[in-house]
């Protein structure tokens, strides 16, 4: 049985996860040794070495994660202490919090941090996919079966959006309007929550507008336009994140030889490393980056589409969408394709909340995609053993009527 479990497991999936966070923990070394030295006074391998920490524990948590069976996730002792969790994490960084990049996001533990919102984004995924799994009969029920887990999602949203940090907040609510698209329940009724929605949502706006709509904020989207018309201020990171794809060109300029890490491009390790390995390994890097991505997403989204159980299917979309969503808001800003909105690359960027909320999910996937893999073996044993019976039958039929 545990052989079968195992043989069950999808170790493409596996092995391009660990790829990537391998890849990442190279060009977190290469792109971090001056940042480390020039500006925090620290080895060159500093944050080398704290990603390899959170790697380790990343694996540990991934392991646990496949081994666990993800439809125990869905029980009622498991959800509430996950949210209460998450809704007191997010509530005590109120009075216990560190301010970073002028938002209040991270708890300090000794000489680590860690950032409630990115299991924030896990335990909306994990919480709607299994209340819109148990409320499939009554799904086009407006009041009962599409509003009730929206309160989760609402409180959520605006404890992040209240740091402030609007783009995570924007992240977690496109996460859940593509589980809430995928749950079933009709157009009309998804119509009217993006009418509630904007209406909700109106009030907050008007009262948070100086500091939703703060010069800094402002200049993100004019920089993002055009961002040497002020290079030296608003326009100065995308400016030299356009610097460092540019100069990599095909080859790129070999690793551990960019220009812009030596002090011109802000956050290379975490933001903008993308612009790193585009400047140093070139369209192959980034190359690599982009594929390993499509095919994490794509996988997520085929494992969805395979999984004959709602619960499975919604948390493989959600998992899938957050990793998808994340990845076009880090290289869309970077590209300046879309505003900066200073989220890691998934798998890539130096981060530990990140890589372990990245390993956990990952974990949970790879766990539904064993199950849908183990359940289409079984039910093909099932077949292959009926029909020699039924072969059997039929000759002995014949043989009694001769």
């Amino acid at each position: 049985m545990f052989k079968k479990i195992l043989k069950s497991y999808d170790y493409s999936l596996i092995i391009v996860v660990v790829l990537l966070c391998l890849f990442g923990l190279v060009m977190v070394y290469s792109a971090s040794m001056v940042t480390a030295i020039q500006r925090y006074d620290y080895p060159s391998d500093f944050f080398f070495q704290k990603q390899k920490f959170n790697l380790l524990i990343a694996a540990v948590l991934f392991i646990l994660a496949a081994l666990f069976p993800y439809k125990a996730m869905k029980s009622t002792r498991l959800l509430l202490p996950m949210v209460t969790f998450i809704l007191v994490g997010l509530s005590a960084l109120f009075l216990f919090g560190k301010v970073t990049n002028n938002a209040l996001s991270w708890f300090e533990l000794g000489a680590r941090s860690l950032q409630p919102s990115e299991f924030a984004k896990l335990s909306v995924i994990i919480y709607l996919s299994a209340v819109y799994a148990k409320k499939q009969a009554y799904i086009n029920q407006f009041n009962k079966g599409v509003v009730p887990p929206l309160v989760y999602l609402i409180l959520v949203c605006m404890l992040v959006a209240i740091q402030p940090d609007f783009g995570t907040a924007a992240i977690i609510f496109a996460i859940a309007a593509t589980i809430i698209i995928s749950s079933g329940m009709n157009l009309k009724n998804i119509t009217k929550l993006i009418f509630f929605g904007l209406a909700f949502l109106a009030p907050f706006v008007i009262f948070l507008q100086d500091e939703i709509f703060s010069k800094t904020r402002i200049g993100r989207f004019t920089a993002y336009s055009n961002p040497f018309m002020d290079e030296q201020n608003t326009g100065y990171h995308l400016a030299n994140s356009y610097y460092a794809i540019g100069s990599g060109g095909i080859k790129g300029l070999g690793l551990g030889e960019s220009v812009q890490k030596l002090g011109y491009l802000p956050e290379p390790h975490t933001d903008f490393i993308i612009a790193i390995i585009s400047e140093e390994l070139g369209i192959f890097g980034v190359g690599f980056v982009l594929l390993s991505l499509a095919f994490i997403v794509l996988k997520g989204i085929h494992i969805s589409l395979k999984c004959k159980d709602p619960f499975g299917s919604l948390l493989a979309i959600g998992i899938s969408s957050m990793i998808g969503i994340q990845s076009f808001v880090n290289l869309g800003g970077a590209s300046g394709v879309i505003p900066l909105t200073g989220v890691p690359l998934p798998f890539v960027s130096y981060g530990g909340s990140s890589m372990i909320q990245l390993a956990i999910a990952t974990g949970i996937l790879v766990n539904i995609s064993m199950f849908v893999h183990y359940e289409e073996k079984h039910k093909k044993d099932k077949v292959s053993q009926q029909k020699p019976s039924a072969a059997m039958g039929n000759q002995n039929t014949f043989k009694f009527r001769t």
